[in-house]
C-alpha cells in the first residue's frame, strides 16, 4: 500500500505494554477480553490482533459479526466474540466461522442452536443480562434458563454492562447481575466466565473483575478511570507534512466563506488532511497542530481533504515540514483528550472517527 504524507503511526510495543500492565493489575486469575471493535478504535483491528493475543488476551471482542469476519479470515483460530446483536439471518454464518455470540433471547438461541446442530457443532454463547443499562439483555430468569436448555448451545459465559454513573449505582447493577447468576447456578448451570467490568470499572473497582474483564479504550492509552496509580501510554500518532506555504496580507482570507481573515502579514500552511480522514470538522478555528515544536492554530473552516494552519510564528518553516496532528502525550501536540475537549466530544469518539484513508504504519 502506498502511503501519502498523512499517516497514522501505531506503536505495537506500547500496545503490548499497556496490555501487560493491565493484566498485571487484574491478576492471572482474571481473563482479559480485548475489545477491538470500530476497527480497533481506529488503530486497525486486523493488524493489532496478533499483538494482543501474544500479550495474553483470552478473547478479541467486536461489536458486530461483520467486524469479526475479516479477523476470522486473517486468523482462523483466534477466539472471537461479538458484543452486540446479531441478526437472525446471520446466525448460521457465526456458527460456520466459530465466532462466539451474545445471546439474550430464547428465540435467537433456538435458531442458533438449530444452525449448530445442522453443522454438527455446539454454538458458544455468552448470555447478556439486563441490570439497568437498558440497552441489550434480559433479566428474565425463565428465558435465560430456556436458552441454557437449548440443544446445540454451549453457554460459556454470562455478562452485563455498567452505566458508570457512580459507584453506588454500579454496585446495584453488580448485585443484580450476581443475583441472577446465583439463581441460574442453583438450577445446575455453571459459567466459565462471568464479566461486567470495562476499562474504567476494571481499574477502579477491583471487586467487579470477577472471571473476566473487557478493556477497550485503556488498551490504546485512553485514561478515563480515576485511579492515578495505574497508567497506560497512548499508542497512536497522526502526522502529515506541509503541502504549501502562502504569505497573506492583512485582510486576505482563507477557505470557505473566508471564515478567517489575516489581521497582519501572515504565513499560512496548507495541510493535506481533513474531515474525510476522521478529524472533526469542529477543529477548524479551534484546534492546532505541532510544527517544529510550535503549536500552530488551525484557521478557517476545515475541508474534506485539506485544512490550513497559521505558521507565521514558526522560524524557518518550510514546505515538507513534519506536522503532528494528534500526538501521544510525549510533546506539545494535540492529544485525543485535547481534541475531545475542543470539540465537545469524548476520546473514544475522536479515535473511532479516524477513517481508513490515512495509511497505518505499525512500529515495533
Amino acid at each position: 500500500m502506498i502511503a501519502g504524507d498523512t499517516v497514522i503511526r501505531v506503536s505495537l510495543k506500547k500496545l503490548g505494554e499497556n496490555l501487560d500492565a493491565f493484566r498485571h493489575l487484574v491478576g492471572e486469575n482474571t481473563a482479559v477480553m480485548a475489545v477491538i471493535k470500530a476497527n480497533g478504535y481506529g488503530h486497525g483491528s486486523v493488524a493489532i490482533a496478533p499483538t494482543l493475543l501474544a500479550h495474553g488476551a483470552t478473547y478479541l471482542a467486536v461489536a458486530r459479526l461483520e467486524e469479526a469476519l475479516p479477523l476470522r479470515e486473517a486468523y482462523p483460530h483466534a477466539p472471537l466474540f461479538v458484543l452486540g446483536y446479531t441478526p437472525d439471518r446471520l446466525l448460521p454464518l457465526a456458527v460456520e466461522h466459530n465466532i462466539t455470540l451474545t445471546v439474550f433471547s430464547a428465540h435467537q438461541a433456538k435458531l442458533l442452536g438449530a444452525a449448530a446442530v445442522a453443522q454438527n457443532k455446539k454454538a458458544a454463547v455468552h448470555l447478556k443480562v439486563e441490570t439497568g443499562f437498558n440497552r441489550l439483555g434480559t433479566d428474565d430468569c425463565g428465558e435465560l434458563l430456556e436458552i441454557l436448555r437449548t440443544e446445540g448451545i454451549y453457554a460459556e459465559g454470562i455478562y452485563s454492562h455498567l452505566a458508570l454513573k457512580d459507584r453506588p449505582s454500579d454496585e446495584v447493577q453488580l448485585s443484580r447481575f450476581l443475583s441472577i447468576v446465583k439463581k441460574l447456578e442453583a438450577e445446575g448451570h455453571s459459567f466459565r466466565y462471568r464479566h461486567i467490568a470495562d476499562s474504567i470499572s476494571a481499574v477502579d473497582y477491583p471487586d467487579f473483575r470477577l472471571d473476566m474483564v473487557r478493556p477497550g479504550a485503556l488498551l490504546y492509552g485512553m485514561t478515563s478511570f480515576e485511579d492515578s496509580s495505574f497508567s497506560v501510554q497512548p499508542v497512536l500518532r497522526m502526522e502529515t507534512r506541509i503541502a504549501r506555504l502562502r504569505k497573506l496580507q492583512p485582510g486576505e482570507g482563507v477557505g470557505y466563506d473566508l471564515d478567517w481573515v489575516a489581521q497582519r502579514e501572515s504565513t499560512v500552511a496548507t495541510l493535506p488532511f481533513g474531515y474525510a480522514d476522521g478529524c472533526p470538522r469542529a477543529l477548524g478555528g479551534k484546534g492546532y497542530v505541532l510544527i517544529r515544536g510550535h503549536r500552530c492554530p488551525l484557521v478557517g473552516i476545515m475541508c474534506m481533504d485539506q485544512c490550513v494552519a497559521d505558521v507565521t510564528h514558526v522560524p524557518d518553516v518550510a514546505e515538507g515540514d513534519l506536522v503532528t496532528i494528534y500526538g501521544d502525550g510525549t510533546d506539545e501536540a494535540m492529544t485525543m483528550a485535547d481534541a475531545a475537549k475542543i470539540t465537545g466530544s469524548n476520546k473514544n469518539e475522536v479515535l473511532c472517527r479516524l477513517t481508513a484513508r490515512p495509511v497505518r504504519i505499525y512500529e515495533e
